[in-house]
């Protein structure tokens, strides 16, 4: 039997027979997780690099672990990315990474090298996995 669990800023409908669990800033009713994660940048420039440290933060393997990433600039939408990142052991870490490269990005970054609006960016991030009880 295979359980099903995500962790996001935002709650997801769970699919058809299958356990989920998500986070989210305004559920009250959702479980502990078992991982934590937190994001970095790297070079953000006209393209991105959004990396996330995973922690699996219990003593159950998870399996098909993926991350989805939203990248904001200025409170607007600059792209998202996606990396599938495999099999976490038990209290281990993995690394994820992805690149936003969209014209809209590059579009900001122009503006802002002509003075024209701000670069502040901000990423979300939502990462599902499974793990068997």
């Amino acid at each position: 039997m295979a359980l099903v669990a995500a962790t996001a800023t935002t709650l997801m409908a769970p699919p058809a027979g299958a356990t989920t669990a998500t986070t989210s800033t305004t559920s009250t009713t959702a479980k502990a997780q078992l991982i934590s994660t937190k994001v970095y940048f790297g070079r953000c420039k006209d393209t991105c690099l959004i990396k996330v440290r995973i922690r699996n933060k219990s003593y159950k393997t998870l399996y098909n672990v993926k991350l989805n990433a939203r990248l904001k600039v200025n409170g607007r939408k600059a792209g998202s990315c996606y990396d599938y990142v495999g099999t976490i052991r038990p209290r281990k870490i993995k690394w994820a990474a992805c690149v936003v490269r969209t014209g809209t990005l590059a579009q900001m970054w122009n503006n802002w090298l002509d003075g024209e609006d701000d670069f502040d960016r901000y990423a979300s991030t939502y990462v599902s996995y499974r793990y068997y009880g």
